[in-house]
């Protein structure tokens, strides 16, 4: 049988007083900090899922946004033309940290809510104020669009519009043609680009270069990033919206495509 000391079989009423108050003491300066460190936990883990934790990388998608913001100001600014502003954005979009990227438009969240369409490609909004270093005002549009496989962000091109596509996941057809002629009811078109295209890979468009385009979801499903310029150059004519046509039309000299203009309702039951 162990043998107690006379000091611990003391009851607590006749205990040291000094020993009693450190006991005291220490038991409450461990639950304060307890305390602390749950509270530092759950802010740490409040700041995390509202993304405003950052580290190095979230702050370099954060910069990477701000350039794309100076390059579209430098584009309304008439600084750059079209096709100095296109290869400026290809430049920019292949030093992208994907990764980093897909958590700052949250595509893990957009792919678990979307509504992937039987026909054509949804466009999916995201929120970019809580990135750390974007600029509250953008002059630049931006969505992403989603798509199943053998679907089609159908063929069409723009006027007076700059944009550039990297696709965040999946694989897709992409093809593009150049703009060379405007009649009533075609368009005169020249193939310039027909390749598969996956996560990072990069196309851009202007009034000049490669200004329709097609891609093709060849993966179960598949998700583009996209940000258009409109309004860059007003000395352009016509509407910044989509020209729907058949780039599958009639070929003529020259390489060209007579390409039929179609109405939206058309191309989609063709190509969506």
């Amino acid at each position: 049988m162990p043998i107690e000391s006379p000091r611990s079989a003391l009851p607590p009423s006749q205990a040291p007083r000094g020993e009693e108050t450190a006991e005291r003491e220490t038991r409450r300066e461990f639950g304060a900090r307890m305390l602390k460190t749950l509270i530092t936990f759950g802010l740490v883990e409040t700041l995390w899922s509202r993304r405003l934790l950052a580290d190095g990388h979230a702050a370099a998608v954060g910069k990477w946004f701000t350039e794309l913001a100076e390059l579209s100001n430098d584009l309304h600014g008439r600084k750059l033309t079209d096709l100095q502003f296109q290869a400026r954005m290809e430049d920019l979009y292949r030093r992208v940290d994907l990764p980093e990227l897909l958590r700052a438009v949250r595509l893990e969240d957009l792919e678990r809510t979307a509504h992937l369409p039987d026909n054509g490609a949804i466009s999916l909004n995201f929120d970019l104020r809580k990135v750390e270093g974007v600029p509250a005002q953008l002059r630049f549009g931006k969505q992403i669009f989603g798509l199943k496989k053998g679907r089609s962000i159908v063929p069409h091109g723009h006027a007076n519009m700059c944009t550039g596509f990297i696709v965040l996941k999946g694989e897709f057809r992409g093809r593009h043609w150049d703009r060379v002629e405007t009649h009533p009811d075609h368009y005169l078109i020249k193939p310039t680009i027909d390749r598969r295209f996956g996560p990072g890979d990069v196309s851009t468009i202007s009034d000049h270069k490669d200004n329709i385009h097609w891609f093709e979801g060849l993966s179960d499903a598949g998700f583009v990033f996209n940000v258009h310029v409109i309004g860059y150059d007003p000395t352009l004519q016509g509407s910044s919206g989509r020209l729907y046509l058949d780039p599958e039309g009639e070929k003529v000299a020259g390489g060209l495509i007579k390409a039929r203009k179609m109405s939206v309702t058309e191309c989609h039951q063709k190509y969506g």
